[in-house]
């Protein structure tokens, strides 16, 4: 298995009465087959993870894998703030197909830094799966420091870091610790360009969801390390990426995929959808340049 590249991490379409939407789920990757992204997450922060029943779980992730049919590797989202929990989840997204966990540092109870090494071990010992660590302190409260990565990288089933802090330190000393068992990841759209460029394998992606082709050429650019096209792809994509900072994610994101035929704008409460104003009227403006970019390519 390689994780690696251009990795969309999925919005969670739903139909007006809040259920999943499976066939605009399937467009969707449909969508990032046909633009060249080399894996997916099902079931992250982007897909709304935790407004989903353990049921919706279940069939977006069967519905994933049998859609995918091994084309790329489908990750399956199974972080919780307690281990038990969060081995219970990953074994169960092993037995429904999936070929790896992105497995987020437990949040809201902030732990130390040997909780989560020993997190992190049961869920590699017990869960059954190939395991990405998931560190987003913006999100969690908490921050998995690079030394406390180190000691973890060496196990057989801790696969690689999706990092999301976007400081040039902690890039730079994440990067040190890839190898061919290890994976460092950029979570930040932002920046990922300059991560590849550092050492970086791949980034998984939000803005993927919209323009899956223009995020591949960014990713293939700078694993590449040709510095002069990944900043031409970061110049296509500035305007794109600055629109969806209007709203926390996936509010924004999801707000494009009716632009594009591939589900509502609606996410599940607490999250609204983001309303008709000057900042949807960016996001559109910005899908539509990219849209005449591509085409005029």
């Amino acid at each position: 298995m390689d994780i690696r590249g251009s990795i969309c991490a999925l919005a969670t379409p739903f139909v007006p009465d809040g259920a999943l939407d499976l066939p605009a789920f399937a467009r969707l990757l449909d969508h990032q087959l046909a633009g060249g992204t080399q894996a997916l997450v099902v079931a992250g922060s982007t897909g709304e993870a935790h407004m989903l029943e353990h049921d919706e779980f279940d069939r977006l992730l069967v519905f994933a894998v049998e859609h995918v049919a091994g084309r790329v590797p489908v990750i399956a989202g199974t972080g919780e703030a307690g281990t038990a929990k969060t081995v219970a989840a990953t074994r169960r997204a092993k037995a429904l197909g999936a070929d790896a966990a992105l497995v987020v540092t437990p949040y809201y109870v902030r732990p130390t830094q040997e909780g989560m090494r020993r997190h992190f071990l049961e869920v590699a010992e017990h869960g059954g799966l190939p395991v990405v660590l998931y560190n987003v302190p913006s999100r969690t409260a908490c921050d998995l420091l690079p030394e406390t990565v180190a000691q973890l990288a060496g196990h057989p089933a801790i696969v690689g870091i999706k990092e999301a802090r976007a400081d040039a330190e902690r890039i730079a000393a994440l990067a040190e610790l890839a190898c061919p068992d290890f994976v460092y990841l950029s979570g930040d759209d932002g920046t990922a360009g300059q991560a590849m460029l550092a050492g970086a394998a791949g980034t998984v992606s939000v803005v993927a969801n919209l323009v899956p082709k223009a995020f591949r050429a960014l990713c293939d650019a700078a694993t590449g390390g040709d510095h002069a096209a990944t900043a031409r792809c970061e110049d296509a994509l500035a305007p794109l990426l600055q629109a969806l900072n209007c709203a926390p994610n996936p509010i924004a994101v999801k707000a494009g995929l009716p632009e594009l035929g591939l589900g509502s704008a609606l996410p599940r409460l607490p999250l609204v959808e983001l309303a008709e104003g000057p900042d949807r009227a960016r996001l559109r403006e910005a899908l539509s340049s990219l849209a005449s970019l591509a085409h005029a390519a």
